[in-house]
């Protein structure tokens, strides 16, 4: 958490208020994330406008008129736009003051995210060996079924590898695999066409719908608004082990699977 619905959302949310802003001053108050920010951070974004808001899997990329920033919200960050006077709270680590008398502030308790900055985004390492976006043309049952072949790996670690398809996060990955029947200890490799037909289609289905429902708040996320996601309320398996299926009433099963709990029903998904 966030995965990518979450930061699809905070794009959608503060991209309209900052297009073509002009950024007065960065003001970095702990600078210790998963990567340091750069100490010229003000230096090089100040005086500079905002022409462009992307994602990329989950990483904000915040083209400016030389160079982009690239923010991550790791597991626990938040980034929002506020009024100039917002009090400052324990963990606000970065202010970017606008000409507008807004601010777009990133929050992160635990400290996990990132914000760099790049003049080569091309060529930076986070970004270079990412796999095709979901929601794109690029991600398809036939793309699926060729990069699975000969693979052992169980298929829920397989469909979150970033490499492969980016952003399919833990929360979306247990309700794909739920909607189209599959067990996530089931091999890659031995997943039929029709299978990877399923999974795509699911996949793509379940992340469109988060993105309406503004993502998924568990614990601290909020989007670039302020307001929590609703999709927790559409959950079926996630965080529901011990409980009955929604669809067949057998009580869900959990695993560890890459260190990740896998919740399940062994009657729905074979």
């Amino acid at each position: 958490m966030p995965e990518l619905p979450e930061v699809e959302t905070t794009r959608r949310g503060i991209e309209p208020h900052l297009l073509n802003q002009q950024v007065e001053r960065v003001v970095v108050r702990n600078a210790r994330l998963r990567w340091p920010i750069p100490d010229d951070l003000d230096v090089r974004l100040s005086g500079q406008r905002f022409t462009k808001i992307e994602r990329r899997a989950k990483y904000l990329l915040l083209h400016a008129e030389v160079g982009t920033l690239i923010c991550h919200l790791g597991m626990s960050g938040s980034l929002r736009l506020v009024p100039h006077n917002e009090p400052i709270a324990k963990h606000d680590h970065v202010d970017i003051e606008l000409a507008s008398g807004q601010m777009l502030r990133y929050t992160d308790p635990r400290r996990f995210g990132a914000m760099l900055w790049t003049t080569e985004l091309a060529a930076h390492p986070l970004l270079l060996k990412l796999g095709p976006e979901p929601l794109s043309d690029d991600f398809t049952a036939d793309y699926l079924h060729a990069r699975l072949q000969g693979r052992k790996q169980a298929i829920k670690p397989f469909i979150m590898d970033n490499a492969v398809v980016v952003g399919v996060g833990n929360i979306y990955a247990n309700e794909a695999l739920f909607a189209a029947g599959l067990e996530p200890r089931k091999a890659a490799g031995t997943l039929s066409k029709k299978h990877c037909v399923l999974l795509v289609d699911e996949i793509k289905r379940i992340l469109a719908a988060a993105i309406e429902q503004g993502g998924t708040t568990l614990k601290d996320f909020v989007g670039g608004d302020g307001k929590p996601g609703y999709f927790q309320q559409k959950l079926f398996v996630y965080g529901r082990a011990g409980q009955p299926c929604l669809k067949c009433g057998t009580v869900l099963k959990e695993v560890k699977l890459g260190q990740r709990s896998s919740v399940y029903c062994t009657k729905c998904q074979r």
